[in-house]
């Protein structure tokens, strides 16, 4: 088992070379640490090298010397203790599936992605014990939390959340991450961080296309705080800890995904607001929009496990079914009036 105080020599990896994990590995680099960094285009590899720079998805940003990429997953994965996954969550299991042979057997696996998988409507801790099965609950452990992966690159001060079952684990991952500008906290709730961090994509959406339709900030205010009750209704069923969803994986994740300019998927749901199609936008985007994936999942699985979940079924609605945003809208203003707390499991 790990603990706090090997944190120090820890031998990392950082799986993924979009913008939010270039910015992870880059931050693990300007502390001190070797960090081997898989990145799938050799294209990103050779510009990391070359130019120290990740153009294609986190341009302007100089890069640590420490910091060394490459395409050979097995490669970066083996002899480390620590590998943190940053990958699109559809393309998780894929890549953990991959990385089985090489992974050493008491490396500690973070996952720093935040979706639920379709059909499997399984969180990525759950894709991970399916894929690796019999993972212990201390090589396991969930990085989450407000946090736009330019402004970590830029040292802006940051506060995120570090989850594991096993609390030394929790702190191992913590003494490993923080630093002056990024504070991590330790939290024991895997799934209910999970859920936050995914449902608030779906919420995000929904908060672009107020503002694309150019509606107020009453209404924002309403989508967001209504929003949250989702999260907590659907966490709290699946086992979670209510309390996660009053933290940083919980509402600050939500404010800042709902209301912040850097936002894919609030970016994505303005120009659904604004009349464009999913399929337009989806093909001119280069990063992912965790939303649109996730809206799936969870209206299927909220059905599932009878859970009422209704901004989270409009935005599937717009985004999947073709439903009018203004349609979807009445909707949910129309739907029958009750009690704020109704529902509110402890």
């Amino acid at each position: 088992m790990k603990g706090k105080g090997h944190a120090d020599a820890a031998r990392v990896a950082v799986v993924g070379g979009g913008s939010w994990g270039t910015a992870l590995a880059n931050l693990l680099a300007d502390k001190g640490y070797p960090v081997d960094l898989w990145v799938y285009e050799p294209e990103v590899r050779d510009q990391i090298e070359t130019l120290r720079e990740n153009q294609a998805f986190l341009p302007g940003v100089t890069l640590s010397e420490n910091l060394r990429p490459s395409n050979d997953l097995d490669a970066v994965i083996s002899e480390k203790d620590l590998v943190l996954l940053v990958v699109p969550s559809h393309l998780m299991r894929h890549v953990v599936m991959q990385m089985r042979d090489a992974l050493p057997a008491d490396a500690v696996l973070v996952s720093a992605a935040k979706g639920i998988e379709n059909d499997t409507y399984l969180t990525m801790s759950g894709v991970i014990r399916e894929v690796l099965p019999g993972i212990r609950d201390d090589r396991l452990a969930i990085l989450s939390g407000p946090s736009f992966a330019r402004e970590v690159a830029r040292k802006v001060p940051t506060a995120v959340t570090a989850a594991c079952k096993d609390p030394a684990v929790a702190q191992f991952v913590q003494a490993v991450f923080s630093c002056p500008y990024f504070r991590v906290y330790t939290h024991e709730d895997v799934i209910g961080v999970e859920l936050g961090g995914a449902v608030k994509n779906v919420i995000a959406i929904a908060s672009g296309i107020i503002d694309g339709l150019g509606l107020g900030l009453n209404t924002r205010a309403a989508l967001i705080t209504r929003g949250l009750a989702e999260a907590r209704r659907l966490g709290v069923q699946l086992g979670a800890d209510s309390r996660t969803f009053s933290g940083l994986s919980g509402v600050g994740d939500l404010i800042l995904t709902c209301t912040g300019s850097l936002s894919r998927n609030h970016s994505v749901g303005m120009k659904v607001g604004g009349g464009m199609r999913l399929k337009e936008i989806l093909a001119e985007m280069k990063m992912v929009a965790e939303g649109v994936k996730t809206a799936r999942s969870i209206y299927f699985l909220s059905r599932k496990i009878d859970v009422e979940m209704p901004i989270c079924e409009a935005v599937y609605g717009i985004l999947h079914e073709d439903v009018s945003p203004m349609e979807a809208l009445s909707r949910l203003m129309g739907r029958s009036l009750k009690d704020e707390f109704d529902g509110w499991a402890a």
